[in-house]
């Protein structure tokens, strides 16, 4: 999923404390925690080069960049430790081989307990960055998305995304007319300023280890 900044955002103050939270670092990956409010890879406006690849390098050399998460979203990211390693699991996210869940909080509540959403996703050209779904032009996306558990004006849930088109999860959510909590894209006024962050969280990141061809899995916990 890609990253972005809502036009007009200039005052980037990403977090921090901590300035790079890892979760496990072996010879061919690093797999880290990204914080909410910080860019993976730097962003075009000046002032924007903090990120999470540039803090990554600074501590381990050559690190790659393989996928990235929305500045305003937390959660699992794995990086390449070498070409090989990078090359493997891109590969991987390629052929959709890779595993992920997400936790979100979404406005009101959700009828049922879970349910497949299989809507495509494009670009909404006339008010880019964001998105929408277009069943003429946009491309397959589908997402599994399971009740965890209901508040009084909202609903956490577990989604599983089986592509990863932009925005897709936020997309997909608000076709169900929940969107995100505090989503300055996509909430409405009331659903934006329910929450301090986009509450959207990538809890789990599974792949194949390109070093020991064995399945692992990683998980970050979630912060709100």
């Amino acid at each position: 999923m890609q990253q972005n900044t809502p036009a007009g955002t200039l005052d980037y103050r990403p977090p921090t404390s901590p300035w790079l939270s890892v979760i496990h670092r072996d010879p061919e990956i690093l797999v880290l925690d990204k914080p909410s409010g910080l860019l993976s890879v730097p962003g075009k406006p000046e002032g924007h080069s903090d990120c999470l690849q540039e803090r990554a390098r600074k501590f381990y050399r050559g690190t790659m960049i393989i996928h990235r998460l929305d500045k305003d979203t937390s959660g699992v990211i794995v990086m390449g430790m070498t070409r090989k390693a990078h090359a493997n699991i891109s590969m991987q996210f390629e052929r959709r081989e890779t595993t992920k869940t997400y936790i979100a909080r979404v406005w009101g509540k959700v009828k049922g307990d879970e349910g497949d959403i299989d809507l495509p996703i494009g670009s909404d050209w006339n008010n880019r960055p964001k998105q929408m779904v277009d069943h003429e032009n946009g491309r397959p996306a589908q997402t599994h998305w399971e009740v965890i558990a209901r508040e009084e004006n909202a609903t956490r849930v577990r989604l599983t995304p089986s592509t990863g088109r932009s925005h897709q999860l936020r997309v997909h959510m608000l076709s169900l007319d929940h969107p995100i909590l505090g989503d300055a894209f996509y909430s409405r006024s009331d659903s934006q300023t329910a929450a301090p962050r986009l509450q959207l969280h990538a809890e789990t990141l599974g792949f194949i280890h390109p070093g020991t061809g064995k399945p692992c899995t990683f998980y970050a916990p979630c912060p709100f």
